[in-house]
Protein backbone atom coordinates (compact mmCIF):
# COMPACT_ATOMS: atom_id res chain seq x y z
CA UNK A 1 0.00 0.00 0.00
CA UNK A 2 1.39 3.41 -1.00
CA UNK A 3 0.96 6.17 1.58
CA UNK A 4 0.88 9.87 0.73
CA UNK A 5 3.63 11.93 2.33
CA UNK A 6 2.63 15.15 4.01
CA UNK A 7 1.86 17.24 7.06
CA UNK A 8 0.47 15.31 10.00
CA UNK A 9 -2.80 14.01 8.55
CA UNK A 10 -1.29 10.85 7.09
CA UNK A 11 -1.17 7.45 8.72
CA UNK A 12 1.02 4.48 7.90
CA UNK A 13 -1.74 1.85 8.09
CA UNK A 14 -5.52 1.72 8.26
CA UNK A 15 -5.26 -0.05 11.62
CA UNK A 16 -3.13 2.80 12.98
CA UNK A 17 -5.65 5.37 11.75
CA UNK A 18 -8.50 3.95 13.84
CA UNK A 19 -6.59 3.10 17.04
CA UNK A 20 -8.20 5.85 19.13
CA UNK A 21 -11.76 4.72 18.32
CA UNK A 22 -13.02 3.33 21.62
CA UNK A 23 -16.05 1.28 22.64
CA UNK A 24 -19.25 3.33 22.48
CA UNK A 25 -18.03 5.73 19.77
CA UNK A 26 -20.34 7.19 17.12
CA UNK A 27 -19.20 6.99 13.50
CA UNK A 28 -20.75 8.55 10.40
CA UNK A 29 -19.93 6.35 7.41
CA UNK A 30 -20.10 7.43 3.77
CA UNK A 31 -21.41 5.26 0.94
CA UNK A 32 -24.69 4.26 -0.62
CA UNK A 33 -25.38 0.55 -0.93
CA UNK A 34 -21.87 -0.70 -1.63
CA UNK A 35 -20.89 2.30 -3.74
CA UNK A 36 -18.28 4.56 -2.17
CA UNK A 37 -17.99 2.68 1.12
CA UNK A 38 -14.72 3.07 3.07
CA UNK A 39 -14.14 -0.67 2.93
CA UNK A 40 -10.60 -0.76 4.32
CA UNK A 41 -11.43 1.39 7.34
CA UNK A 42 -14.37 -0.91 8.06
CA UNK A 43 -12.09 -3.95 7.81
CA UNK A 44 -9.58 -2.30 10.16
CA UNK A 45 -12.34 -1.55 12.68
CA UNK A 46 -13.52 -5.15 12.52
CA UNK A 47 -9.95 -6.28 13.22
CA UNK A 48 -9.71 -3.92 16.20
CA UNK A 49 -12.99 -5.29 17.58
CA UNK A 50 -14.37 -2.03 18.98
CA UNK A 51 -17.84 -2.63 20.47
CA UNK A 52 -21.10 -0.81 21.24
CA UNK A 53 -20.77 1.48 18.23
CA UNK A 54 -23.42 3.87 16.98
CA UNK A 55 -23.19 3.91 13.19
CA UNK A 56 -24.86 6.56 11.03
CA UNK A 57 -25.01 5.60 7.36
CA UNK A 58 -27.55 5.35 4.56
CA UNK A 59 -27.65 1.57 4.98
CA UNK A 60 -25.70 -1.24 6.62
CA UNK A 61 -24.03 -3.02 3.70
CA UNK A 62 -24.75 -6.68 3.04
CA UNK A 63 -24.17 -9.73 5.19
CA UNK A 64 -20.60 -10.35 4.03
CA UNK A 65 -19.35 -6.88 3.06
CA UNK A 66 -19.22 -3.30 4.24
CA UNK A 67 -20.87 -2.45 7.54
CA UNK A 68 -22.48 -5.89 7.50
CA UNK A 69 -19.11 -7.22 8.65
CA UNK A 70 -19.34 -5.15 11.84
CA UNK A 71 -22.88 -6.40 12.40
CA UNK A 72 -21.77 -10.01 11.99
CA UNK A 73 -19.04 -9.36 14.56
CA UNK A 74 -21.64 -7.81 16.92
CA UNK A 75 -19.80 -4.50 17.14
CA UNK A 76 -22.78 -2.23 16.36
CA UNK A 77 -25.15 -1.30 19.20
CA UNK A 78 -27.26 1.27 17.32
CA UNK A 79 -27.80 1.88 13.61
CA UNK A 80 -29.16 5.18 12.25
CA UNK A 81 -30.07 4.57 8.60
CA UNK A 82 -32.65 5.15 5.88
CA UNK A 83 -32.63 1.66 4.33
CA UNK A 84 -31.98 -1.79 5.81
CA UNK A 85 -33.38 -4.20 3.22
CA UNK A 86 -30.27 -6.11 2.06
CA UNK A 87 -29.04 -7.59 5.34
CA UNK A 88 -30.44 -10.70 7.01
CA UNK A 89 -28.10 -10.34 9.98
CA UNK A 90 -29.51 -6.85 10.54
CA UNK A 91 -33.05 -8.24 10.57
CA UNK A 92 -32.13 -11.04 12.98
CA UNK A 93 -30.35 -8.76 15.45
CA UNK A 94 -33.12 -6.16 15.34
CA UNK A 95 -35.90 -8.69 15.95
CA UNK A 96 -33.95 -10.29 18.80
CA UNK A 97 -33.39 -6.93 20.49
CA UNK A 98 -29.61 -6.98 20.05
CA UNK A 99 -29.60 -3.98 17.72
CA UNK A 100 -31.22 -0.59 18.28
CA UNK A 101 -32.44 0.96 15.02
CA UNK A 102 -33.42 4.53 14.18
CA UNK A 103 -34.94 4.73 10.71
CA UNK A 104 -34.73 8.17 9.09
CA UNK A 105 -36.14 9.26 5.71
CA UNK A 106 -33.24 9.44 3.27
CA UNK A 107 -33.47 13.16 2.56
CA UNK A 108 -33.85 13.92 6.26
CA UNK A 109 -30.81 11.79 7.07
CA UNK A 110 -28.73 13.64 4.48
CA UNK A 111 -29.87 17.00 5.87
CA UNK A 112 -29.25 15.96 9.49
CA UNK A 113 -25.66 15.06 8.59
CA UNK A 114 -25.23 18.23 6.53
CA UNK A 115 -26.64 20.33 9.37
CA UNK A 116 -24.30 18.72 11.87
CA UNK A 117 -21.33 19.49 9.65
CA UNK A 118 -22.49 23.10 9.26
CA UNK A 119 -22.93 23.63 13.00
CA UNK A 120 -26.73 23.78 12.76
CA UNK A 121 -28.31 22.05 15.80
CA UNK A 122 -31.70 21.40 14.21
CA UNK A 123 -34.21 22.19 11.44
CA UNK A 124 -37.91 21.76 10.65
CA UNK A 125 -39.20 19.50 7.90
CA UNK A 126 -42.67 18.29 6.86
CA UNK A 127 -41.27 14.85 6.05
CA UNK A 128 -42.59 12.24 8.47
CA UNK A 129 -45.46 14.26 9.90
CA UNK A 130 -48.29 11.92 10.93
CA UNK A 131 -46.04 8.84 10.98
CA UNK A 132 -44.14 7.05 13.79
CA UNK A 133 -41.07 9.10 12.78
CA UNK A 134 -42.76 12.21 14.23
CA UNK A 135 -43.53 10.69 17.62
CA UNK A 136 -41.99 12.61 20.50
CA UNK A 137 -40.69 15.42 18.27
CA UNK A 138 -41.61 19.08 18.41
CA UNK A 139 -44.26 20.13 15.86
CA UNK A 140 -44.61 23.64 14.44
CA UNK A 141 -46.79 25.23 11.82
CA UNK A 142 -45.12 27.09 8.93
CA UNK A 143 -47.26 28.65 6.19
CA UNK A 144 -50.18 26.49 7.20
CA UNK A 145 -48.20 23.23 7.03
CA UNK A 146 -47.05 21.15 10.01
CA UNK A 147 -43.34 20.47 10.37
CA UNK A 148 -41.32 18.42 12.85
CA UNK A 149 -38.01 19.32 14.43
CA UNK A 150 -35.05 17.13 13.42
CA UNK A 151 -31.64 17.41 15.06
CA UNK A 152 -28.32 17.70 13.25
CA UNK A 153 -25.94 14.75 13.59
CA UNK A 154 -22.28 15.04 14.59
CA UNK A 155 -20.17 11.89 14.99
CA UNK A 156 -17.11 11.26 17.11
CA UNK A 157 -15.56 10.02 13.85
CA UNK A 158 -16.44 9.95 10.15
CA UNK A 159 -15.21 7.35 7.64
CA UNK A 160 -15.19 8.40 3.98
CA UNK A 161 -13.84 7.02 0.73
CA UNK A 162 -12.60 9.35 -1.99
CA UNK A 163 -11.37 8.68 -5.50
CA UNK A 164 -8.42 11.02 -5.04
CA UNK A 165 -6.79 12.92 -2.20
CA UNK A 166 -3.61 14.78 -1.34
CA UNK A 167 -1.56 15.34 1.83
CA UNK A 168 -3.53 18.35 3.07
CA UNK A 169 -6.71 16.26 3.08
CA UNK A 170 -8.45 17.74 0.03
CA UNK A 171 -10.68 15.12 -1.56
CA UNK A 172 -12.38 14.32 -4.88
CA UNK A 173 -15.07 11.64 -5.26
CA UNK A 174 -15.87 9.61 -8.34
CA UNK A 175 -19.34 9.92 -9.91
CA UNK A 176 -22.07 8.17 -7.88
CA UNK A 177 -19.53 7.11 -5.25
CA UNK A 178 -19.72 10.72 -4.03
CA UNK A 179 -23.19 10.08 -2.49
CA UNK A 180 -23.08 10.57 1.31
CA UNK A 181 -19.29 10.92 1.52
CA UNK A 182 -19.01 14.76 1.31
CA UNK A 183 -21.72 15.14 3.97
CA UNK A 184 -20.14 12.55 6.26
CA UNK A 185 -16.73 14.19 5.88
CA UNK A 186 -17.96 17.47 7.37
CA UNK A 187 -19.84 15.94 10.30
CA UNK A 188 -17.18 13.92 12.09
CA UNK A 189 -15.13 15.48 14.88
CA UNK A 190 -12.31 13.38 13.41
CA UNK A 191 -12.69 12.47 9.73
CA UNK A 192 -10.62 9.62 8.31
CA UNK A 193 -10.45 9.26 4.52
CA UNK A 194 -9.12 6.46 2.33
CA UNK A 195 -8.11 7.79 -1.07
CA UNK A 196 -6.22 7.58 -4.34
CA UNK A 197 -3.82 10.27 -5.61
CA UNK A 198 -5.20 13.77 -6.37
CA UNK A 199 -4.32 16.66 -8.62
CA UNK A 200 -4.69 19.64 -6.21
CA UNK A 201 -6.67 21.52 -8.90
CA UNK A 202 -9.58 19.05 -8.42
CA UNK A 203 -11.20 19.29 -5.00
CA UNK A 204 -14.67 18.36 -3.70
CA UNK A 205 -14.02 18.23 0.06
CA UNK A 206 -11.62 20.87 1.45
CA UNK A 207 -8.86 19.45 3.64
CA UNK A 208 -9.98 21.45 6.68
CA UNK A 209 -12.61 18.76 7.29
CA UNK A 210 -10.14 15.82 7.16
CA UNK A 211 -7.79 14.88 10.00
CA UNK A 212 -6.28 11.61 8.69
CA UNK A 213 -5.74 10.30 5.19
CA UNK A 214 -4.54 7.03 3.65
CA UNK A 215 -4.01 5.94 0.05
CA UNK A 216 -5.25 2.60 -1.23
CA UNK A 217 -5.49 0.78 -4.58
CA UNK A 218 -7.20 -2.40 -5.86
CA UNK A 219 -10.60 -1.91 -4.27
CA UNK A 220 -13.21 -4.65 -4.47
CA UNK A 221 -16.15 -3.56 -6.64
CA UNK A 222 -19.10 -5.46 -5.23
CA UNK A 223 -22.67 -5.22 -6.56
CA UNK A 224 -25.41 -5.11 -3.94
CA UNK A 225 -28.07 -6.75 -6.09
CA UNK A 226 -27.58 -7.93 -9.67
CA UNK A 227 -30.59 -7.99 -12.01
CA UNK A 228 -30.24 -9.34 -15.54
CA UNK A 229 -32.61 -9.72 -18.48
CA UNK A 230 -33.09 -13.40 -19.51
CA UNK A 231 -31.69 -14.18 -22.93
Amino acid sequence: MKILAGQGKLNTTFYEAIQDIQDGASIIVGGFGLSGIPENLILALREKGTKDLTIVSNNCGVDDWGLGLLLANKQIKKMVASYVGENKIFEKQFLSGELEVELVPQGTLAERIRAGGAGIPGFYTPTGVGTPIAEGKEHRLFNGRTHILEEGIVGDFAFVKAWKGEPLGNLVYRKTARNFNPLAATAGRITIAEVGALDPDEIHTPGIYVQRILERENYVKRIERRTVIPT
